[in-house]
């Protein structure tokens, strides 16, 4: 049997990236990271029926993506080979968070789909099988998996939980879609980063390695960067193109949001540590 909760809404958050290095390259191209995960209270939000037949498929999303290239079926099929049985599911996918913006929408929505279907099928695979399964789909599937806030290292597949003072996050979401692809290829990117410790993290010492390539080949994100930082130490989220700024109250965010530019889009959303699914039948 399964466990049918067709009418239950299930939450996709954002993430941040409060810092990221790149401190190598791999012989097989993909690239070595550091870099802290922060979960957000706003997201995209899911919605699953499961089927009697192994049909997998999307019927609510965004048009822009083809369903059959959509992380969220990518992942359900990656559960049904891993699990070895042949369920299906209707997939109704809400986005609010933007395509190529660097708060792991695409992601977020692959993991909450393997973490609920993982529940619905009655797969209930452990948490760290889970999260293999996740890292075959991308490098920042895991950490949703994994369900807190984290220190990632490697390809962002080595995950250790970290717990941060509250804060409220102004989030500016230039009118770009940046090419991650791109943004790794890219000549003048740095390569060689030394990893650091938290503490380095809690002095400041830190920054965005893809942010100076994102700011040359999109001006949309370096003028968001630059207005930002008048409040506090502005940031890019992992790579790009939305760029963010931490306070510690939400009057204080919501009085910088309410100043940005006429027609520029952002948001204000708490940082959280915590998955929202995190206890979701998963050990």
């Amino acid at each position: 049997m399964t466990r049918d909760d067709a009418g239950t809404v299930y939450p996709a958050p954002a993430k941040l990236n409060l810092f990221l290095h790149v401190t190598g390259r791999r012989p097989d191209g993909y690239h070595t990271l550091q870099t802290l995960f922060r979960f957000l209270d706003f997201g995209d939000s899911l919605r699953f029926e499961v089927r009697s037949d192994s049909l997998v498929r999307r019927v609510k999303g965004p048009e822009s993506v083809a369903p059959e290239s959509d992380l969220v079926v990518r992942a359900a099929r990656a559960l049904q080979a891993r699990a070895g049985r042949c369920r299906g599911v209707d997939i109704h996918l809400e986005k609010r968070l933007p395509l190529g913006g660097g708060l792991g929408g695409g992601s977020s929505d692959a993991a909450t789909t393997l973490i609920v279907l993982n529940r619905l099928w009655n797969v209930d695979l452990p948490r760290e099988d889970l999260q293999r399964v996740a890292l075959t789909l991308g490098a920042d599937v895991p950490v949703f998996v994994f369900g807190h806030t984290a220190l990632a290292e490697g390809v962002g597949e080595l995950l250790q939980p970290v717990t941060l003072e509250p804060a409220w996050y102004v989030v500016l979401v230039p009118p770009v879609e940046v090419s991650t692809a791109a943004v790794f290829s890219h000549p003048q990117l740095t390569r060689n980063s030394d990893p650091i410790r938290m503490a380095a993290f809690f002095s400041g010492c830190t920054r965005n390695d893809l942010e100076p390539v994102v700011r040359a080949l999109h001006p949309e994100v370096d003028d968001a960067l630059r207005w930002l930082s008048q409040f506090g130490d502005a940031r890019m989220s992992g790579s790009g193109a939305c760029a963010f700024c931490g306070f510690a109250t939400e009057a204080e965010a919501r009085s910088v949001l309410a100043q940005r530019p006429a027609g520029w889009a952002g948001f204000v959303a708490a940082g959280v540590d915590e998955h929202p699914l995190r206890r979701l039948g998963v050990n």
